[in-house]
């Protein structure tokens, strides 16, 4: 069975999507959550889910923080972990060793960053979307595995433009994860 750890910041829609996904016949399975907030709702999703969690906040020595979260995946043993609204930037240290996806709200190498979906607003495009892309250390810049495209309409508001991304980024996620399973 191929075990998949989440990472995950917030309100854990996008971590909802996953766990609600029946992976058996592609025989692999969510093992775990780790989250850096404390009192995050994602915790409460996985716990609702019985999905073992882990937290672990930031501290002030980044460096202590980045080895606890290599000791801790490491431990997990995944085949694959999936950045699902994880809202740091990992080191190479943690990207080299793992394979790591992630979910962004953009069109990449479109607006990358973590005010994606303000600055395609800003940016005045019609269109943008979202990527699922392998992680390496940088921001947003890891190899492209599947991009879905989102309309912006004249009446959207960002929040409103995310929201609608964010409908089709639960679909892209666990496609996407049911596509890169069978490879690893």
């Amino acid at each position: 069975m191929k075990r998949i750890v989440i990472l995950a910041s917030g309100a854990g829609s996008l971590a909802q999507a996953i766990f609600d996904a029946d992976f058996s016949d592609i025989s692999a399975e969510v093992v775990a959550l780790i989250c850096d907030k404390p009192g995050a709702a994602v915790l409460e999703r996985a716990e609702a889910r019985h999905i073992e969690s882990y937290l672990i906040p930031m501290v002030e020595d980044r460096a202590i923080w980045n080895t606890e979260l290599e000791g801790l995946i490491a431990a997990l043993r995944p085949d694959l972990v999936v950045s699902a609204g994880f809202m740091r930037i990992l080191p190479a240290t943690i990207t080299e060793r793992f394979k790591i996806i992630n979910s962004h709200p953009a069109l990449l190498p479109l607006f990358p960053g973590a005010h994606a979906v303000r600055d395609a607003m800003a940016a005045g495009v019609t269109q943008t979307g979202t990527s699922i892309h392998w992680v390496d250390a940088g921001v947003d810049t890891g190899k492209v595995i599947a991009q879905e495209k989102v309309e912006i309409l004249p009446e959207d508001t960002e929040e409103s433009l995310h929201e609608r991304i964010k409908i089709v980024e639960r679909g892209l996620i666990v496609a996407t994860i049911r596509q890169v399973i069978p490879t690893l």
